[in-house]
């Protein structure tokens, strides 16, 4: 679960320069990119991080919370149980949802879930842009790791 969510987040996101983070397997290191992945307490109920973010953000493109689940790689129950968190957190809900039937079932982001998927993009945004130089030295550092001469 928890890799899907990375990918599909740096397939999301672009550094300054347009470069993508992450890289294939087996791939140099030139051109990776390091991000920021906040995440965010509020008093003793709510935690808003990367995983949560992701889920709102599948769910206001797929229009579905089994498919955003599917997506991520997640169980259909987990993401509920992180949808109600949120509602229980801010205490309205964040999503709403249409029941299934002929025409099929969907779900959407209430006007407080867009609000708070916009809000947290635009904090990881300028965080990320904030730290670039920060960034960029991490991703030299890790690419000037030694060679074992064994």
């Amino acid at each position: 679960m928890q890799s899907r969510q990375k990918q599909a987040h740096k397939e999301a996101i672009t550094d300054v320069s347009g470069a993508k983070p992450g890289r294939k397997p087996g791939s140099k290191r030139r051109g990776e990119v390091a991000i920021i992945r906040p995440g965010i307490f509020i008093g003793n109920s709510i935690s808003i991080g990367p995983g949560k973010i992701e889920l709102l953000r599948q769910i206001a493109e797929l229009n579905s919370i089994s498919a955003a689940a599917r997506a991520l790689g997640m169980q259909y129950k987990n993401a509920w149980l992180v949808i109600e968190s949120l509602n229980q957190g801010f205490g309205k809900p964040v999503v709403t949802t249409v029941k299934g039937g002929k025409g099929g079932g969907g779900a959407q982001l209430t006007e407080l879930g867009s609000d708070i998927l916009a809000t947290y993009s635009s904090l990881e945004q300028r965080i990320n842009t904030a730290a670039s130089i920060e960034l960029a030295r991490l991703v030299q550092l890790a690419s000037m790791k030694e060679v074992d001469k064994s």
